[in-house]
This record gives C-alpha cells, structure tokens and sequence, in this order.
C-alpha cells in the first residue's frame, strides 16, 4: 500500500503541475485580453480618424484655392458685372428676352436653310 501511495503522489506531482501552468497561462490571456482588445480598437479608430483628417485637409486646400480665385481682380470685377455694377464711364444696357430673340433666330435659320435646299 506503501507503494501505492507514492505513485499516486509522483503521479499527481507533474499533472497538478501541468494544471497549474495552464491555469496560468489561462489567466494572463484574459489578463491581456482587455488591453490587446482596446489596442486593436484604438487603431482602427485611428485609421478612420487620419482619413476623415486627410479629406478635411483637401477641402481645406480646394477651399483656399477657391478663396484665392474669389478675390482675385479679375473675379471681383467679374462679379460685380453680375450684379449689374459699371466701371466709370461705361455704359449699362439692359437686353431683356434674350431667349426669344434666340429661339427667332434659330428658326430664322432654319427657314432660310429650307428654303435654300428647294
């Protein structure tokens, strides 16, 4: 019986051993779950973050280029022309039904062409 007690014990020494690092190494993995997980999430959201960041900075650029055109001589005088400004000693005319007169034109044509075919 002596004997058998001693088997038992050398037995059970290397499997409780073995339990034991398992059990360990069970316990660092969900030690380290929350962190790596957090990790992961932190960079994908980074990545997401540097793409709304980089087309925020080509609108800007677009946006500056824009402002640039906008106010440069030539624009202003152009616009202001749309509002129906004049330079000193211009002369403002106003044409009124300009798609009429294109639509009589058309036509216009369009006669003079059949009657040059017949």
């Amino acid at each position: 019986m002596a004997a058998r007690k001693k088997r038992r014990r050398r037995l059970a020494g290397p499997i409780a051993r073995r339990w034991f690092a398992v059990a360990a190494l069970v316990l660092v993995g969900l030690l380290y779950y929350r962190p790596l997980h957090d990790y992961v999430g932190a960079r994908s959201q980074r990545a997401v973050q540097q793409s709304v960041v980089r087309k925020l900075q080509r609108q800007r650029a677009a946006l500056q280029q824009r402002l640039r055109h906008a106010s440069s001589d030539a624009a202003l005088a152009a616009e202001a022309r749309t509002l129906g400004y004049v330079r000193p000693g211009e002369h403002l005319f106003i044409v009124k039904d300009i798609p009429q007169w294109l639509r009589r034109q058309h036509g216009a044509r369009h006669a003079a062409r059949r009657g040059h075919r017949r």
